[in-house]
């Protein structure tokens, strides 16, 4: 299994290693990877939308290449950098850390397994992605009506977690097979988020985001659910797949 999925990063990296660059983003004597894909034929002089995803747990690391793994190629396709000039960038998180601010004990079942703070904790790793976001924003010219982010697992929990903290940030999130608490509605709120999940998950309990769901319905927010009875955790192959993800995102702009 190991040397499978060094073989799948060292493709990713052999296709898209020339198309999404490799930096390191230095902050407060901390570092972060991440990868940026600049639109085709960029113009410093135009303002382009931003797109921020978040990788899984299983890609975490300092290789700034793992995080590549899933979805990378979507971005990269000559149909949606044609249609959708966009800066899209995917930061790495380290190893030991986590984009979301949960308790997890991989011991107990579940419903139990993950258990999300009910108000909005200090997070040390989303401090470093929003101070990448305000370097990106001094260093590109970033349309401040047309900013997503989008995760998957662990980076679906970031998701829900980065726009509860920048509840006027984002124009649209797709949080894919992630969770959050529902008493952070209020803060979603606003932002109109797709959320994807398969039914069949092994990994994380598919209740967290029918109980997001439920709790953004209730505020009125701008919210979507699709469920995929038959996924297990690898729901984002479905959600990418999905021809209608990239239309309804960038649909929405902020007024």
């Amino acid at each position: 299994m190991k040397n499978h999925f060094l073989f799948l990063v060292l493709n990713i990296t052999i296709a898209f290693g020339q198309v999404y660059e490799a930096k390191l983003f230095e902050h407060q004597g901390d570092t972060l990877p991440y990868r940026i894909l600049l639109p085709k034929d960029y113009n410093p002089q135009k303002t382009y939308p931003l797109l921020v995803v978040l990788h899984g747990a299983g890609e975490r690391g300092n290789d700034n290449e793992a995080q590549l793994v899933h979805g990378s190629y979507l971005f990269q396709t000559e149909q949606f950098r044609a249609k959708y000039p966009t800066i899209v960038v995917f930061p790495q998180c380290p190893k030991d850390s986590y984009w979301a601010n949960v308790i997890r004990n991989y011991e107990l079942n579940l419903e139990k397994k993950y258990n999300y703070a009910k108000s909005l904790p200090i997070n040390p790793q989303l401090e470093m992605v929003e101070a990448l976001m305000v370097f990106l924003e001094k260093n590109y010219r970033i349309d401040p009506t047309r900013r997503y982010v989008g995760g998957l697992s662990m980076g679906g929990m970031g998701t829900f977690e980065l726009v509860s903290r920048n509840p006027d940030y984002f124009a649209a999130a797709f949080p894919i097979c992630g969770g959050a608490n529902p008493n952070w509605a209020p803060l979603l709120q606003k932002t109109p988020l797709w959320i994807f999940h398969g039914e069949q998950d092994d990994v994380v309990w598919a209740e967290h985001s029918k109980r997001m769901y439920q709790a953004l319905k209730k505020v009125d927010a701008p919210v979507k659910l699709t469920l995929y009875p038959e996924v297990k955790h690898d729901s984002w192959h479905n959600a990418f797949a999905d021809p209608d993800l990239l239309r309804w995102l960038f649909s929405h702009q902020k007024n």
